[in-house]
């Protein structure tokens, strides 16, 4: 979740229904919508008391939040065309080679990727010509610009779709306990579980052999299960004919082979989609045997999401080489998307050791508060915010490692209110700020597009006075849409 040291000047937001609300009502929501949420599986496992067998639901606030509706719905629209960017972006190797020329000589974990992908194409390219992409591109809405920009493209487990999707349910069952009803054609329901798992499914049909698997690979201890699980239980449900297994990195490299037809097997199953949750932080790779086991599932004939191409589309530094003048233009036609996808940008900035770069730093540390520094990182808590931006940057002034970071401007999205409602707490009237994501699948080859739409969204809220705002670490919370003319959004 991105940090709100990225913010100016807070403006405000009026809420779903006029709070605060009476105790005694407030109790009874709560008890209510904490009990939908343990019998509808928006739950996770507890980081600091894991225990498998036991669950607790996912932190949630208590009514949906207000959110812009012709820019949400304009979100929907550029879900497709965002998804043909990285389509092609993914696979313009001249692109991404001098995207991360510089960046992947100081980082090394992007480096290592690199190297995969560069094995791959010194083979004469993937095995497997067809990708399944399961995206998720996020926005803040933003309210010195009237519009929403572009927070950053997830390319890799993007995570939270199908507990949302169920979130939803909960959200529009409190509301009418609340006396609310009338607000309920307003929230907008969430297709994200249903339609990320068949793009799944359509591409083990694609694959084409009845008796193969879809894996997902997983942490060696998984914390957000239920928003896993749902894919699984989901895929059965919409085709009882393909069965799902979950493994590890570590797993994969100590049972799996890769057959001299390229085929990948593992305990005697034959793969056919390989759908990663799991691969995209330095820590998931504790020894050689997992690269290696990443390198063999990038030469097998199994179709990956993602594939080594499309996690390196999704960098921070694609992003930001993305938003220069005229690098759209190399991937659509279409004047009207190109504009789309240009205003849905905020500024991006290299700060490598070049002119361009050294004017970027300048401009940082003069003022840090206007901007957050990027690593090539996913997984939230990488960023570098505010004043400690300076004393960072002046550390890494002379070092080839600035080469690894990217500056973005901050985004002032409008703050409203809410109830945090978290395991084993009283629920709390906070301030919070919110950001949406929208998922999308995307199915080719660097020929064709075969299939390309938005499924879903998912909404993430947090405490506005933070840093960052993970879910599980205490910070952050899930929440749906609730749709309201764009005048309700920025009150100064």
């Amino acid at each position: 979740f991105t940090s709100t040291r990225e913010f100016q000047i807070f403006e405000a937001m009026d809420p779903c229904i006029p709070i605060p609300i009476p105790d005694k009502q407030l109790e009874d929501l709560v008890e209510k919508a904490k009990d939908y949420a343990l019998m509808h599986g928006i739950c996770m496992r507890q980081k600091d008391k894991f225990d498998r067998d036991a669950l607790h639901f996912a932190p949630f606030v208590l009514f949906p939040t207000p959110f812009p509706r012709d820019e949400y719905y304009k979100s929907l629209k550029l879900q497709p065309i965002l998804n043909e960017l990285m389509h092609k972006v993914a696979h313009d190797y001249d692109f991404l080679k001098e995207s991360l020329k510089h960046t992947i000589k100081v980082d090394e974990f992007t480096g290592r990727l690199w190297n995969i992908y560069e094995t791959i194409m010194s083979e004469g390219g993937p095995t497997q010509e067809v990708d399944v992409g399961l995206f998720r591109s996020d926005y803040f809405y933003c309210c010195s610009n009237k519009c929403i920009k572009q927070v950053e493209f997830n390319t890799i487990a993007s995570s939270f779709g199908c507990v949302t999707s169920k979130l939803v349910q909960a959200h529009k069952y409190v509301v009418a306990e609340a006396g609310h009803r009338e607000l309920l054609k307003d929230i907008p329901d969430n297709g994200a579980l249903e339609g990320l798992s068949g793009g799944l499914i359509e591409a083990w049909k694609i694959y084409n052999k009845p008796n193969s698997v879809i894996m997902i690979l997983v942490e060696d201890v998984t914390y957000n299960i239920c928003d896993q699980k749902f894919h699984e239980f989901e895929i059965r449900r919409q085709c009882p004919d393909v069965f799902v297994i979950r493994k590890t990195l570590t797993e994969l490299a100590s049972r799996a082979e890769m057959k001299e037809d390229k085929t990948l097997w593992i305990d005697g199953q034959e793969v056919a989609v390989i759908y990663m949750r799991c691969g995209y932080h330095p820590d998931q790779y504790p020894t050689e045997k997992e690269w290696e086991a990443r390198l063999m599932m990038e030469r097998s004939l199994a179709i990956k999401s993602p594939s080594i191409h499309y996690h390196l589309a999704g960098t921070k530094k694609v992003q930001q080489e993305l938003s220069k003048p005229g690098q759209v233009e190399k991937f659509l036609g279409d004047k009207a998307q190109i504009d789309e996808v240009r205003d849905i940008f905020t500024g991006l900035y290299s700060l490598d050791h070049d002119e361009v770069g050294d004017k970027s730093y300048a401009a940082a540390i003069a003022n840090p508060e206007k901007y957050v520094l990027k690593p090539q990182r996913e997984g939230g808590g990488n960023n570098v915010y505010g004043a400690d931006i300076k004393p960072f940057l002046e550390n890494i002034k002379d070092s080839e490692e600035r080469n690894a970071f990217i500056l973005m401007d901050r985004i002032q999205p409008p703050v409203t209110t809410n109830y945090m409602v978290r395991p084993g707490q009283n629920a709390k009237l906070v301030d919070v700020i919110s950001e949406l994501g929208i998922f999308g699948y995307v199915i080719g080859d660097k020929n064709t597009i075969h299939t390309n739409k938005h499924v879903g969204q998912m909404l993430r809220t947090k405490l506005s006075h933070v840093d960052e705002g993970g879910v599980a670490a205490g910070l952050g919370a899930l929440d749906s849409v609730y749709l309201v003319d764009a005048g309700r959004c920025c009150i100064k």
